[in-house]
């Protein structure tokens, strides 16, 4: 299996340790400032970006604006597991993708929606590096909602360095 779907696939799997350990209630709390969003939206947000990619058009385009935005996923641990397996389960299948093809990408950087040649491992390597991107956010909302999550590089890339402690 090629290395971007397997950093991809380890990447989101946190996504499921985070579920099993998170209630209803966890999950859709909105209260923490400055932006207010949840875990779960946080969640949709990631599993809708990864879908967009799978959603390739005859004219070869994937449109990253086109997200499902599903609430329940938001709010619901069990729906937010079940968009998580079927993520995970079309991204096992996307091995028999050509991650040197092209796609066009449509997309709004913030001047109205664009399109942008992408190969599909850089497409993947985005929606990897996106993903823990929202996982640091919601390690700030973890932290703030005092829930803890065993896992010391959960929210951090690998390229992150390490703090090291000294002991004395």
């Amino acid at each position: 299996m090629n290395i971007i779907i397997q950093s991809t696939l380890k990447t989101l799997k946190k996504s499921e340790i985070l579920l099993d350990n998170l209630s209803n209630d966890q999950l859709c709390n909105a209260s923490v400032p400055p932006y207010f969003s949840s875990i779960g939206s946080h969640i949709r947000h990631i599993l809708d970006f990864y879908n967009c990619i799978f959603d390739v058009n005859d004219s070869n385009k994937i449109d990253l604006t086109a997200r499902s935005r599903d609430k329940a996923v938001e709010s619901n641990c069990d729906c937010a597991k079940s968009y998580l397996e079927s993520t995970i389960s079309k991204l096992k299948d996307s091995v028999k993708l050509d991650l040197n093809a092209t796609v066009v990408a449509i997309d709004d950087l913030g001047l109205g929606k664009t399109e942008i040649i992408y190969t599909y491992a850089a497409l993947l390597a985005q929606a990897n590096s996106h993903t823990i991107h929202h996982y640091a956010i919601i390690n700030f909302i973890f932290d703030t909602l005092n829930i803890v999550i065993d896992d010391p590089e959960f929210g951090y890339n690998p390229t992150t360095p390490k703090k090291v402690v000294t002991v004395k």
